[in-house]
């Protein structure tokens, strides 16, 4: 039997809820599939910010780097400042164990409704690969005569040539054993922003025309981008991008597949520890109420295994979470509109596991 040490941050509001129904899924599929996983608790957060005035300290990073990888539940907490948790534990952890790859599937699943008129499952199945460590999130920059009439601010969009390369070598690689059309579509603003666009330009195309000439190439300035996604979804396979553009196409992403409450995401080393979450957030005002809808959690649990190797495992998963939605027992991903408690969903989906 395999076994992997997970490192379990459930973190803040309905984190927790959303995550043991996460474990209870894996657990199912570990059952099933000879697949030992051994969680240790973290509890890393806003309550603990508040009790401690720690956020993430580095004996924790220690630690953390002696696990496969970390099953991430929310971080974000009405009474702590905005930026205090964000920057202290999720741009910590993203930067000091080096994921530098945001992989983010746009997958509408059977039964859950799209803002977009005439498009099904068949339309909606891409997958954003967002660079994760570069750019503007950096910090680099600053301020001067700050809160005078001349205020000046400026903040760097930050890439050397090693940073877009492995990122985007990671895209090819990731195209190719997907194997849907086999294509990889660059989408950046290299018309305005004429260096560090041309930079990720020349870079797709070298290494596209070295390494990879089964995968077609392709590109879109990221404002086309975002209208194609709403009028034909169905054009894209695999998206490889920029931090910030990346951040605001997902966002679209989640949207067009139905929701935050179906929206997963790994933050992915490639050859360290990743971490998975479910992209909505922490959702104070649903707390302890068991009505939070808990997918995006199980389908983050479903990429986890995927990247740990365990392909079979994940692909039931995700085959659960495609059941249990066909089965109509789901009435809608919207929080206290399901039909069923976040519990019951866990549930549901657990049973599916084949």
């Amino acid at each position: 039997m395999k076994s992997y040490n997970i490192a379990l941050m459930p973190g803040d509001g309905t984190g927790p809820e959303v995550i043991k129904e996460g474990v209870k899924v894996l657990n199912a599929v570990g059952r099933k599939y000879g697949i030992k996983l051994n969680f240790t608790d973290y509890d890393f957060g806003g309550e603990r910010y508040m009790r401690t005035g720690e956020t993430l300290p580095d004996s924790a990073l220690k630690e953390l780097k002696k696990h496969d990888a970390i099953y991430l539940g929310a971080i974000g907490h009405p009474d702590v400042k905005p930026g205090i948790l964000e920057v202290g534990i999720l741009l910590k952890l993203r930067f000091a164990l080096d994921q530098y790859i945001n992989l983010r599937p746009v997958k509408l699943y059977p039964n859950v409704e799209t803002p977009l008129r005439d498009k099904g499952p068949e339309h909606i199945d891409f997958v954003v690969i967002r660079e994760n460590t570069g750019d503007i999130y950096t910090g680099m920059g600053g301020a001067t005569m700050v809160g005078t009439q001349n205020e000046i601010a400026t903040q760097i969009m930050l890439y050397s040539r090693p940073i877009v390369e492995r990122c985007v070598r990671f895209a090819y690689d990731y195209t190719r054993k997907r194997n849907r059309k086999k294509t990889l579509t660059l989408v950046h603003k290299c018309n305005v922003l004429t260096y560090v666009g041309d930079l990720w330009v020349r870079v797709h195309k070298e290494i596209g025309d070295k390494e990879y000439k089964d995968i077609k190439q392709d590109y879109n300035h990221v404002d086309a981008c975002t209208m194609w996604m709403v009028k034909s979804p169905e054009f894209y396979d695999v998206i490889v991008t920029a931090n910030l553009f990346g951040d605001i196409i997902t966002d679209l992403g989640a949207m067009i597949q139905g929701g935050m409450g179906i929206a997963a995401g790994g933050n992915i080393n490639p050859e360290g520890v990743s971490m998975f979450e479910p992209i909505g957030g922490s959702a104070p005002k649903y707390t302890g109420k068991n009505v939070i809808n808990p997918l995006a959690a199980i389908c983050a649990g479903g990429m986890m295994l995927e990247t740990l190797g365990e392909a079979k495992a994940a692909a039931a998963v995700d085959k659960a979470v495609h059941d249990a939605l066909a089965s109509g027992k789901i009435k809608s991903l919207s929080a206290g509109r399901m039909g069923m408690s976040t519990t019951q969903v866990g549930d549901l989906v657990a049973s599916m596991v084949k």
